[in-house]
């Protein structure tokens, strides 16, 4: 994986603008910190920062070739799971190869198909392809939405990015935030709606989405999404296919010239990735490594919920005896954790998950003095229907996003003379949206409507935001995470799948739990859903409050520009049963989520507008 940024403009010679692209280039070093380059023409600049995974010598960026009397030249951040079966195409097509890394494959794609080539792709990318002769910029960004891909335009400029602090490092733009960016961060977040980049004329390609910037300004469409279909495959039928996609997308993606482990937390999905992985590396005599994430002192202070019934720890010692690999079981101090948060909002340039953020990036910190690729178990609730929100009957049925029905409390917060969109109706007409571009076939019950509306909902807005902490956190220690299940043959095929199928013997995801007989043992492969795990010690909930006094102390403290200082305090001591978000963000978040909101507009230095 890799960091890429750049620039386009017919106002100027971008050449003056070097200066920006080095600090570009640095502050996206973290993603990529084994080579760099810049490309600059009259027109065009383009950055990367390299992390090295596949075919280091000949993958260097930028990489250019020559086509007749025209050039290319692309900065790319992805890994491709159909390569060989694209290049075999390419290569009947006449093109010659210099290297094996899939950079050099998705360049002459686009040589060949040009727009066209997002359809020939099967993996995780966002890239920007620049055409000499047209003097046009094409960029385009995954199906699903793995890699991130920022950009703004200003006059006839158009800067983008892998992250939003590269387009923060050019000369040219303002860290401003106005009423919709409060509104996201208040009433949205830590999700965004799509394609919003939450600070002030920054947007985000959208996933599966291309497009170009020319002289004629910028244009983008969709090349793909969900269509429901008939379903023709019976039960038995389905678990068969469900079962070869979920382990070709698995051992695809297990490729690298680099060493590979895989997140275990002892659950479903995480267990799934690990057994297949395990056994690819037994065939291949090589070592294999799984991951485990705890806390201090987490067994001694456990509660069961109904989100979390049961501790990972007896899991994933069974599973680790199970595979018989290399294990790594990584305790997370609990002060680590909360000093963390800050530098969570370093990667994700934005306030974010709180904890369930910064528990995420001190393991792949230490996850990556091991490994430089990790797969793991994201986007499988989504897409098989795991969430309590898709299984209880009340919660489904709620009209609005089922994670985050909190919007009267979170504008409890804001100040009352603060002019913000109405938060309900800002709220509420995201959500409707979303619903009234659900594909459904016609004839479909009313149950089998509500599950292709929830599963457009969980893609588009729940699994984005878990998506955008996976790359930040991973990447900010240069690790790259591979959600096999994001694999958009997956999503595209059990979204006409019958919710009685997915839902097989009513155990969540009972329909995958039946495609991975004989890969887990049945302790692990009947376990209850647990969500990932966070930390129970009280001692996390005394730092985050101390840290949040810290800034209630503070009266210069950009936070009070528009959130209520009283509403904190009584933060302090409530008890409030209502999640801010999701299953995991509860009182403890809460807190810590102010406490980054209050750290991001300081650190950032954040003109409110």
């Amino acid at each position: 994986m890799c960091g890429i940024a750049g620039e386009v403009s017919y106002s100027h010679a971008v050449s003056k603008n070097k200066d920006s692209f080095l600090r570009m280039q640095k502050v996206l070093t973290p993603r990529g910190p084994d080579q760099n380059g810049i490309f600059i023409t009259e027109n065009a600049a383009l950055v990367h920062s390299r992390l090295c995974v596949i075919d280091i010598e000949n993958g260097k960026q930028p990489m250019s070739a020559e086509a007749g009397q025209n050039k290319y030249t692309i900065v790319y951040n992805g890994e491709i799971y159909n390569t060989d079966e694209v290049r075999k195409e390419l290569t009947m097509n006449g093109f010659k190869f210099e290297g094996h890394s899939d950079t050099e494959v998705v360049l002459k794609s686009y040589i060949l198909w040009k727009d066209k080539c997002v359809e020939k792709l099967n993996g995780i990318f966002a890239f920007c392809v620049w055409d000499e002769n047209e003097k046009k910029l094409f960029f385009a960004r995954d199906r699903m939405g793995v890699k991130p891909l920022f950009y703004t335009v200003i006059g006839d400029t158009f800067i983008f990015g892998s992250e939003i602090k590269a387009l923060l490092a050019h000369s040219c733009t303002e860290p401003v935030i106005d009423e919709q960016s409060i509104a996201e961060i208040m009433f949205i977040g830590p999700g965004r709606t799509p394609g919003c980049g939450v600070f002030k004329g920054i947007s985000e390609v959208k996933p599966a989405c291309c497009g170009y910037y020319s002289k004629n300004g910028i244009k983008t469409y969709k090349y793909w999404t969900l269509k429901d279909r008939e379903h023709n495959d019976s039960f038995e039928e389905t678990v068969e296919k469900v079962r070869f996609l979920v382990k070709d997308a698995i051992t695809r993606q297990l490729v690298s010239d680099v060493p590979v482990g895989t997140f275990l937390s002892g659950g479903l999905d995480s267990s799934i990735i690990s057994s297949i992985a395990n056994s690819y590396f037994k065939e291949r005599s090589q070592t294999f490594k799984t991951f485990s994430v705890t806390y201090t002192d987490n067994d001694k202070y456990f509660q069961k919920s109904k989100f979390q019934p049961n501790s990972d720890t007896e899991y994933i010692k069974i599973m680790a005896d199970y595979l018989n690999c290399e294990h790594h079981l990584i305790t997370v101090n609990n002060r680590d954790l909360a000093n963390a948060l800050l530098e969570a909002v370093d990667a994700r340039d934005l306030p974010g998950m709180a904890d369930v953020d910064s528990s995420l990036l001190l393991f792949c910190k230490e996850i990556k003095k091991h490994c430089t690729v990790a797969l793991s178990g994201e986007c499988a609730d989504e897409i098989f229907g795991g969430y309590p929100w898709y299984r209880d009957k009340e919660i489904r049925m709620i009209n609005g996003f089922p994670w985050a029905q909190s919007t009267a409390y979170r504008k409890s917060f804001v100040k009352d003379d603060i002019k913000l969109p109405e938060a309900s109706e800002y709220v509420y007409s995201r959500y409707k949206n979303t619903l009234i571009n659900t594909s459904k076939a016609e004839g479909i019950s009313p149950l089998e409507s509500r599950m292709k509306e929830m599963m457009k909902l969980n893609v588009e807005w729940f699994m984005q935001t878990l998506l955008d902490r996976k790359d930040r956190m991973s990447m900010y220690s240069a690790l790259e995470v591979r959600v096999p299940f994001c694999d958009y043959r997956i999503a595209e095929y059990l979204y006409s799948v019958p919710w009685e199928y997915k839902d097989y013997k009513s155990y969540e995801k009972g329909l995958l739990r039946e495609a991975s007989k004989g890969w887990l043992p049945d302790e692990v492969l009947w376990r209850k859903k647990s969500p990932y795990p966070k930390t129970h010690n009280p001692l996390y909930l005394r730092y985050v409050s101390d840290m949040l006094k810290e800034v209630l102390a503070d009266s210069s403290s950009p936070l009070f520009a528009f959130i209520k200082k009283d509403a904190l305090e009584k933060l302090l001591t409530a008890h409030n049963s209502e999640p801010w978000y999701g299953q995991l963000m509860t009182t403890p978040q809460t807190i810590a989520y102010f406490v980054q909101i209050a750290y991001w507009l300081r650190k950032y230095k954040i003109i409110i507008k």
